[in-house]
């Protein structure tokens, strides 16, 4: 799929190694994270990202946390530390009370080498579940594939493996079609401000994969040409009722696809479904700096790293890091199990693929 060289984070001795995905895509570097600032700071300033990566980011924390000692008390403020770094993205929870569960009733000499083993486990599942996700959204792609080929699939922001310890989640039915020989084009939304659909291009690019960049105020004037087939997008957390909260800019492209009766997909792990969230109103939404919506980043015409600024520092700047898709415009879910229907998280109903030319219910 990728150049085995290419990887998220990685185990060396009792440090990680992570990619630095704040110089993506113009510079690949990695960082050594030896302690529990350094995977605070990891997750807080998105040198990791995506939902998956963050929480399995925030268990090796643990990890890196009881180097020193694994007591109560440094249990506790490892905790506490991790889960304040980012509030919407569930799975940092999730990996949270995961670690905490294990490692709580453990003997404190026994919590280190557990906290390690714990850890890598919730990435190598979280490996396992992304290729189940993409084995069951290709399905979804070959049905497409009956009506046109190359199937033409829109994601936004960045849910492939740079999101996650492997395959990734939106992208994993890409990758999964390139493995079975079907022929895929990717519309890349830019995804302003952090532009993470730039880490997306940058990936797929690796893996040569054929795809387009485009502006993000495009996206409903290409599904009005018919020129997507359906959209595939990524969460950071699900309600319980089947609300999505996912990258800024994912609600407008879900309402542009009902309009245009282009099939919208949401996928995700079992990890990032929050049953105790009753509906999407309910979940946190993180509100970031100003300036990233003032400036923008790039590299000079030497080719050196910059920040231009597109508005005065005094100009008042809102800046929601994710906005919420109601369940109802919302085709499946996609998940390690199957693809569910949105407002049928708890049943487990299985949806089909849509019709030819019908998508969700919209105009026909």
């Amino acid at each position: 799929m990728i150049s085995d060289r290419l990887f998220t984070i990685r185990e060396e001795g009792d440090s990680l190694l992570i990619l630095d995905q704040t110089l993506l895509p113009h510079q690949y570097a990695t960082r050594h994270l030896n302690a529990l600032a350094d995977a605070a700071h990891a997750i807080r300033a998105m040198q990791v990202r995506g939902a998956p990566l963050i929480g399995i980011t925030a268990a090796y924390g643990v990890a890196l946390a009881l180097k020193e000692g694994a007591s109560n008390k440094a249990l506790d403020h490892a905790l506490q530390t991790l889960a304040a770094t980012r509030p919407t993205a569930v799975n940092l929870q999730w990996a949270l009370a995961r670690m905490e569960a294990v490692l709580r009733p453990l003997p404190v000499a026994k919590r280190r080498a557990a906290a390690w083993a714990e850890a890598r486990s919730i990435a190598q599942e979280d490996v396992a579940a992304n290729r189940r996700i993409g084995e069951h959204g290709l399905a979804l792609l070959q049905h497409a594939a009956a009506q046109h080929t190359p199937v033409r699939v829109m994601t936004h922001c960045n849910a492939g493996w740079l999101a996650t310890a492997g395959w990734g989640t939106a992208l994993a039915p890409v990758y999964a079609a390139r493995a079975a020989g079907l022929p895929v084009h990717v519309w890349v939304s830019e995804t302003r401000p952090r532009n993470q659909g730039l880490l997306t291009a940058w990936e797929l690019h690796a893996a040569g994969m054929p795809h387009t960049l485009f502006a993000d105020n495009a996206a409903g004037l290409l599904m009005q040409r018919g020129e997507v087939d359906l959209v595939i997008v990524g969460a950071d957390r699900i309600a319980a009722n089947g609300d999505v909260a996912n990258k800024i800019g994912t609600y407008l492209k879900a309402l542009a696809a009902r309009e245009h009766n282009v099939p919208f997909y949401v996928a995700a792990p079992l990890s990032s479904i929050d049953f105790a969230c009753a509906d999407g109103l309910r979940i946190p939404i993180e509100e970031r700096d100003g300036s990233e919506v003032r400036h923008v980043g790039g590299l000079d015409r030497h080719g050196a790293r910059a920040a231009v600024a597109l508005a005065a520092d005094t100009t008042a700047v809102a800046n929601p890091a994710f906005d919420i898709t109601p369940a109802r415009l919302i085709t499946g879910i996609i998940t390690q199990h199957g693809v569910c229907a949105a407002g049928k998280l708890r049943s487990g109903e299985q949806t089909s693929p849509p019709s030819p030319g019908k998508g969700m219910g919209g105009r026909q």
